[in-house]
């Protein structure tokens, strides 16, 4: 993102009117001072959804990191412990890693108490969860059953409202918190069905928590991604026709890279986004603003 540049700049303008150390930019000054310059230095966050390299939540919490955040993560069962231990262990090894069951409120209490045992504090959180069980993501919306419906809701979106409230005591001083969309919540993506009612039920629960949240300081957004060749995405009935038909319609011919999906996430989660609440951001080459 051509943003963040500035950005840091201006961060960095800010920071030396506050503290005296003049206007060092990054490429100037000591290794120790190019250090204190990232746009979310100082910052606590943790992350939930990290499955694998190519996970989008993998993606903006390297770009979190670059940018100064000290991050703790989570993982959804014993099958992705290793994968995730050993992504995250490229941070060091004293990053901590944690089981956390979304749909079980005692594994949600216990994330959290370890976070407020071990920082006191909390200002960013990352959300990237969402499942349905795979037949549910064939043929007919019509065709979805009772249990489907029911745990694709709880997982993909009521979630999001569990963790935003847990969070909440801990993020005393103000925060972020960001969770991931997808064009199927505002418009029918065939064969996307239930998880695209839950998507729309996490943008308006990105409303409601932002009007909760706001008056002690901490946002809510969402990202809206295009599709990216992830562990979830390769669940969905016809996803690699979707690849293509992004490339060949989106207004930049080309698909979304992680790594721009990493800049929006930083850029949400900094003071450049301060005023910025509430909303579904569209990262995806400009698709979402066609009509054909």
């Amino acid at each position: 993102m051509a943003g963040l540049p500035m950005l840091r700049a201006i961060w960095n303008l800010r920071r030396a009117k506050k503290t005296g150390i003049g206007s060092r930019f990054p490429g100037n000054g000591t290794t120790s001072e190019r250090r204190l310059m990232g746009l979310l230095d100082g910052k606590i966050g943790v992350v939930f959804g990290v499955a694998n390299k190519r996970s989008i939540a993998w993606a903006i919490a390297q770009a979190w990191a670059r940018e100064g955040a000290r991050l703790a993560f989570t993982y959804q069962g014993e099958r992705l412990k290793e994968n995730v231990a050993e992504l995250v262990g490229t941070f060091g090894q004293d990053v901590l890693l944690m089981p956390c069951d979304v749909t079980r409120d005692d594994q949600i209490e216990a994330v959290f108490q370890e976070l407020r045992q071990r920082y006191g504090r909390l200002q960013l959180l990352l959300h990237s969860v969402a499942y349905a069980p795979r037949e549910a993501l064939e043929g007919r919306f019509l065709d979805t059953n009772r249990e489907a419906f029911r745990v694709a809701l709880d997982v993909s979106a009521y979630s999001l409202v569990a963790l935003a409230r847990a969070a909440a005591p801990l993020m005393s001083e103000g925060g972020s918190i960001l969770t991931l969309s997808y064009y199927g919540a505002e418009k029918v993506v065939p064969h996307y069905n239930v998880m695209g009612v839950a998507k729309a039920a996490l943008e308006a629960s990105v409303r409601y928590l932002a009007y909760d949240l706001g008056p002690q300081g901490v946002r809510v957004n969402a990202i809206s991604a295009g599709p990216v060749n992830t562990l979830a995405a390769r669940g969905i009935s016809g996803f690699v026709e979707m690849l293509r038909h992004y490339e060949a319609k989106s207004p930049l011919r080309r698909n979304v890279r992680p790594e721009e999906l990493g800049a929006t996430g930083v850029f949400l989660a900094s003071d450049g986004a301060a005023a910025i609440t509430g909303q579904v951001i569209y990262v995806d080459c400009g698709y979402q603003i066609m009509g054909m």
